[in-house]
């Protein structure tokens, strides 16, 4: 992996299952199954993104099963009697480009309550996707690889901090020294905790 800042590009999943909109509700179960993710995009044309469809699109088949509607939307209700992609998806599709930081993609997860979003190039054709657990990957990085990226990426270019001391156990980064003013140290503490894989950052620093 790259040093900081990560895109999605560098976490993304390149092989992605998807299916068209004609695509038959049984055939998006197998497939959902086979390949265990909770959610497919559904492409048009040349592999653009047109829309998702999820475990949640499909459980109102399930849910209205005995016929029951009280209580039910009419989306719901739409959802129950759909039968192809087309009509289960949710559209337009919640995406983001292969470019965007790991962070911003964390967010549009957040805020918009999915698990994967599809990649997409500029013209919405899908590159990829990448899910919640892509995300974590940064804190699979090594403790030394993070502590080297802190000394030669980090402090190097921060004003009087190349001398602090930087060890790095399980993710948590501990800053040790002496530094001019104290109204540095937070802003120290910001610029290490950007770096993709830290857990936390303590600061055991003294100042003049």
């Amino acid at each position: 992996m790259p040093e900081s800042p990560y895109t999605v590009s560098d976490v993304m999943t390149h092989t992605v299952v998807a299916v068209g909109s004609e695509a038959p509700f049984k055939e998006i179960v197998e497939l959902l199954d086979q390949w265990k993710v909770s959610a497919l995009p559904v492409l048009a044309g040349e592999g653009r993104v047109v829309g998702v469809v999820s475990e949640a699109d499909l459980l109102p088949k399930e849910e209205l099963r005995d016929g029951d509607e009280a209580g039910s939307d009419v989306e719901v209700r739409l959802k129950a009697a759909a039968l192809t992609a087309g009509e289960l998806m949710s559209t337009p599709a919640v995406t983001v480009h292969a470019d965007a930081s790991l962070a911003e993609a964390a967010r549009i997860m957040a805020r918009r309550h999915v698990k994967r979003l599809p990649v997409v190039d500029g013209v919405g054709l899908l590159q990829g996707v990448v899910s919640r657990s892509d995300l974590l990957k940064v804190f699979l990085r090594r403790d030394a690889e993070i502590a080297d990226e802190i000394r030669g990426s980090v402090l190097t270019h921060l004003p009087v901090t190349t001398a602090l001391g930087v060890s790095v156990t399980e993710g948590v980064v501990t800053l040790t020294g002496s530094m001019p003013e104290r109204g540095l140290m937070p802003v120290v503490a910001r610029a290490v905790r950007a770096v993709e894989g830290v857990v936390d950052v303590q600061l055991d620093l003294t100042h003049r």
